[in-house]
């Protein structure tokens, strides 16, 4: 496994980064302890990086996952919506707690959508500048799906590292195409900031040919990482050959083609939380219940998560 240094932080990341949405409630909820032994499983493959957030309720997992590990051999990034400066203190030290850990290795602002959005979350940014002065984080940093949210933050201060959507279709980019997201980050990366993308494989869009899609984004220098939804040893084997860059067969690519995709249960009543909560405008409201639009979504499976009756479901 190859390994980079993420911007300038200091902090060694493999190229592979395991990303938690994918076993975390929001998708398949994979049980605690079946989720942390597939983590070690990575590990030992050299897979030091893993991604999360606070709204993907992961801290059992992962917990479960350091009990026993040295906390250096582990790289953990996490994220929330918080945008005031006491707010996000108490979600990083809840997060620690929860953890049972001393600090977070990095620790982003969530979903950022554009540069008012990020002057709105300045309070915020400004007590992750604070922790990290205090060594609660090691660095800090902004997850976003917009091309110029990702320039923006190439020219701030506080922002160590960017985690920007990116796939070789530009599927989920919002304000632009691959190309333009492409070159947003290499221009990010002249300016020191580090890189670990998202949706290589366009939330399940690009599987049927996940290891050229992967390779892609990969082959972009100014990536340091990619994070990638793992739910299985086969898929984890997949991806990490793919980052070694070794030969895969034709038949486990088939085996692990399968398209995920949003479902929507009939007892949905059509309150329209979903709706509000999609940036991607994928869901609507038809004879009086949610409907998707597979072209537009992304099967990131935020909008389950303010669902009140629990009706919508990746898989």
């Amino acid at each position: 496994m190859e390994y980079r240094q993420l911007g300038r932080t200091g902090i060694l990341v493999s190229r592979l980064c395991f990303g938690l949405l994918t076993v975390s409630p929001l998708q398949l909820a994979l049980d605690p302890e079946a989720a942390a032994r597939l983590l070690r499983k990575a590990l030992g493959m050299g897979v030091n990086f893993i991604d999360t957030a606070v709204l993907y309720d992961t801290d059992d997992l992962l917990r479960e996952f350091l009990r026993g590990l040295r906390r250096e051999d582990v790289v953990i990034a996490s994220k929330s919506y918080d945008f005031e400066y006491d707010a996000m203190e108490k979600t990083v030290v809840g997060v620690l707690s929860s953890l049972d850990t001393a600090y977070l290795d990095l620790f982003l602002l969530h979903e950022q959508e554009s540069r008012l959005t990020l002057r709105g979350h300045a309070p915020a940014l400004d007590r992750l500048v604070d922790l990290k002065r205090r060594g609660l984080v090691r660095a800090v940093g902004v997850s976003t799906h917009y091309v110029d949210v990702v320039r923006a933050c190439a020219l701030h201060p506080s922002v160590d590292v960017i985690h920007p959507i990116y796939n070789r279709k530009g599927i989920g980019i919002l304000d632009g195409t691959a190309e333009d997201m492409r070159d947003a980050i290499e221009y990010a990366r002249e300016m020191g900031k580090g890189i670990y993308c998202m949706k290589a494989l366009g939330g399940g869009h690009l599987a049927a040919d996940s290891a050229r899609s992967l390779s892609y984004v990969l082959s972009c220098e100014a990536v340091d990482s990619v994070a990638v939804g793992i739910a299985s040893e086969q898929e984890l084997e997949l991806n990490v050959a793919v980052c070694e860059g070794r030969p895969i067969e034709d038949a486990i690519i088939s085996e692990l083609a399968g398209h995920k995709a949003l479902h929507v249960a009939e007892w949905c009543e059509g309150c329209g939380k979903c709706v509000a909560r999609c940036n991607h405008r994928a869901v609507s409201i038809v004879d009086g219940k949610a409907t998707v639009d597979p072209a537009r979504c992304v099967v990131c499976g935020y909008c389950a998560a303010v669902c009140p009756l629990f009706c919508l479901k990746v898989y």
